[in-house]
């Protein structure tokens, strides 16, 4: 009985030193006892550690941004192709890469970033022409 008691003592003391104590010195807690050099491989280590975090952060970054520009291009096309069907194909070339222009690629009024552009298309209206003509007469 005194053996096994005296193990689980031995485990408890183990799993405090080996395992819980150096996770409590990497949240800044039971520093103390520790030397300058403990303390600088320490934080090291966490350096290390911050960087392998910061560098999964950034490539799942990436990898959505690639996703939504790959939805963004599904997006365009399905416009493209709904375009022709209501539109016909006459001048198509020109009109999906003028009218389609998403506003995130920096198109703004007088300068304003707040303020954004709406388009969209239509025919065009034959009072406008009928007045310029007149007026240039």
């Amino acid at each position: 009985m005194q053996k096994q008691h005296s193990f689980t003592s031995i485990l408890d003391y183990l799993q405090e030193t080996l395992i819980l104590c150096p996770n409590r010195q990497l949240m800044g807690e039971q520093l103390y006892g520790l030397t300058v050099r403990n303390l600088q491989d320490l934080e090291n280590q966490l350096e290390l550690s911050l960087q392998g975090v910061r560098m999964k952060k950034e490539q799942i970054l990436k990898d959505e941004i690639q996703e939504l520009n790959r939805k963004g291009n599904l997006i365009f096309q399905e416009n493209v192709e709904l375009y022709k069907k209501v539109f016909g194909t006459t001048d198509m070339a020109t009109t999906s890469r003028n009218a389609f222009i998403p506003l995130s690629y920096g198109m703004h009024v007088g300068g304003n970033p707040q303020e954004l552009v709406q388009l969209q298309l239509c025919q065009p209206e034959q009072e406008v022409c009928e007045t310029l003509d007149t007026a240039t007469k």
